[in-house]
């Protein structure tokens, strides 16, 4: 038959140590988890509300930024409506000079 080892021979085993070491560790842990959700509630709770508010404060620098881009657009597109507009009575004027110099 098998033989059973003693306490005494256990305690002198390091794998048998790690073992109930391991044990001990693991029923401790589980034996932790609700203080450890009990006290780490608020922090959770803190961590959210401080990680909403950052996405709210994104959120309205983006829509800033945005509507500053789209007024620049506005201005860029006016600017060359203007130039535009510009060469074109220019280029008119220049035409009317030519042919009014051909005519000569």
């Amino acid at each position: 038959m098998a033989n059973i080892p003693n306490i005494d021979e256990l305690l002198k085993n390091d794998t048998a140590k790690g073992v109930a070491l391991g044990l001990g560790v693991a029923i401790a842990g589980v034996a932790a988890i609700p203080a450890i959700l009990s006290v780490g509630r608020p922090f959770a709770r803190a961590a959210l509300k401080s990680s909403l508010l950052l996405v709210e404060k994104g959120r309205e620098a983006i829509a800033e930024m945005s509507e500053d881009l789209e007024d620049m657009m506005a201005e860029v597109k006016a600017e060359l409506v203007a130039d535009k507009s510009a060469f074109t009575a220019t280029e008119e004027a220049m035409e009317e000079v030519i042919i009014e110099t051909q005519a000569e």
